[in-house]
């Protein structure tokens, strides 16, 4: 009995082996990391938004961008962030940040560039625009952090999915 219990063992291990090796350059988090690619670099999305009328300077949301999406996908992937000569590069700037309290909103657009060095025809450049209803009762500075995290998740799984998921 304990023979065909130890058999049984060493052909599930076998059949789990063999379905992660189908698996590929595909990950559990949905990344389809390009064949030979390594690394990645995420340049410094400097804040604009002052250049747009209606938008305000909000000091250190270019670093908290930047950070977020260096993050995201370093989590999500087995990429090396290096600082420069990635194979695949982010860059961009923040181009608008709005807080409306008459409406309750804040809002954060991105204008956003992907360079693949191994494969060019993956290289785009998009605009990512995502925004934050908080409660008309509360003060900006009593949400903004809240707001900044939501909008950054948003906009940076966003980027993840165009460049790396490819949903």
């Amino acid at each position: 009995m304990k023979l065909i219990r130890n058999k049984i063992q060493i052909i599930l291990g076998l059949l789990f082996l063999l379905i992660l090796q189908s698996c590929g350059i595909y990950s559990f988090t949905g990344a389809s990391i390009p064949p030979g690619v390594t690394t990645y670099q995420v340049n410094f999305f400097e804040n604009q938004a002052g250049n747009r009328p209606g938008s305000t300077v909000e000091p250190g949301l270019d670093n908290e961008f930047t950070i977020a999406l260096q993050d995201l996908i370093m989590n999500q992937t087995n990429l090396d962030l290096v600082p420069q000569d990635g194979q695949l590069i982010y860059e961009g700037e923040i181009t608008e940040y709005s807080v409306t309290p008459m409406s309750a909103t804040a809002k954060i657009t991105v204008a956003f560039r992907f360079i693949n060095t191994k494969r060019e025809e993956d290289d785009y450049k998009k605009s990512y625009s995502f925004f934050y209803d908080f409660p008309a009762a509360l003060q900006v500075y009593d949400v903004k952090d809240a707001a900044h995290k939501e909008i950054f998740d948003r906009i940076t799984q966003d980027i993840f999915n165009d460049t790396l998921a490819k949903w």
